[in-house]
């Protein structure tokens, strides 16, 4: 499960500065706002974005988004670990394709 959780942290980079580049915001400032850490939890595993938390996910695998750092959103989900790819991560939110 970890593997697929630094899979999706990997995607959701490289969308992200994908979007930047587009948008012709591409410099290195934006581009080191746009990094990702996954942090473990008791109950939740955290992907930051920068230094914001971004998404949620719990033991099961499903992906939230965040109401605060540290508080799932459980009106935002965003399938689980096996449908990553169905997703778009460089938005501001994800978007299903």
């Amino acid at each position: 499960m970890l593997n697929k959780i630094k899979q999706l942290a990997e995607k959701i980079e490289l969308q992200k500065i994908t979007r930047l580049r587009l948008q012709g915001l591409g410099c290195e400032a934006n581009i080191i706002n746009v990094k990702t850490t996954v942090k473990e939890g008791k109950k939740y595993i955290k992907i930051n974005v920068g230094h914001s938390g971004f998404l949620m996910i719990d033991k099961e695998g499903n992906i939230f988004g965040i109401k605060g750092y540290g508080v799932i959103h459980r009106g935002h989900h965003y399938g689980n670990l096996d449908t990553i790819s169905e997703y778009n991560w460089g938005d501001y939110t994800p978007r299903k394709i």
